[in-house]
């Protein structure tokens, strides 16, 4: 009954719970930073910079005469740079909105360790 009992209490944590909240959150997060990136961002600048250089489907790029796919990773270099700059500039906005949280005043000071041990040495000469 006692390991039952510890489990109960671990998986009822609020930790366990704000963990899967999180994992939850994170992957719908993500589904909007990917549709942000491939829905947006990637048709308004990757897309007219491809055509310029006459590479439209970068993926279709390919060392000749080997199966060595250059243009597959490339693509995926782009892909997560546009998404880590698109990150960035959200978590940047978001941290402007969040309220900032007043300072909180460091407590007084108490006395230092010399202080301390000159008390003591004075009580020690008075006994």
């Amino acid at each position: 009954m006692g390991f039952l009992k510890e489990f109960k209490e671990f998986a009822v944590k609020g930790n366990v719970i704000d963990l899967a909240v999180g994992v939850v959150i994170g992957g719908a997060f993500g589904k909007i930073v990917t549709s942000l990136v491939e829905d947006i961002i990637t048709p308004a600048l990757l897309n007219p910079a491809l055509k310029a250089i006459n590479a439209e489907n970068l993926s279709e790029l390919v060392v000749p005469g080997t199966a060595i796919k250059y243009g597959s990773f490339l693509a995926a270099l782009i892909s997560f740079i546009i998404i880590a700059f698109a990150l960035f500039v959200m978590i940047k906005g978001i941290n402007k909105l969040k309220k900032q949280e007043p300072v909180k005043e460091a407590a007084p000071a108490g006395p230092t360790q010399e202080e301390l041990l000159a008390e003591i040495r004075d009580l020690l000469k008075k006994q």
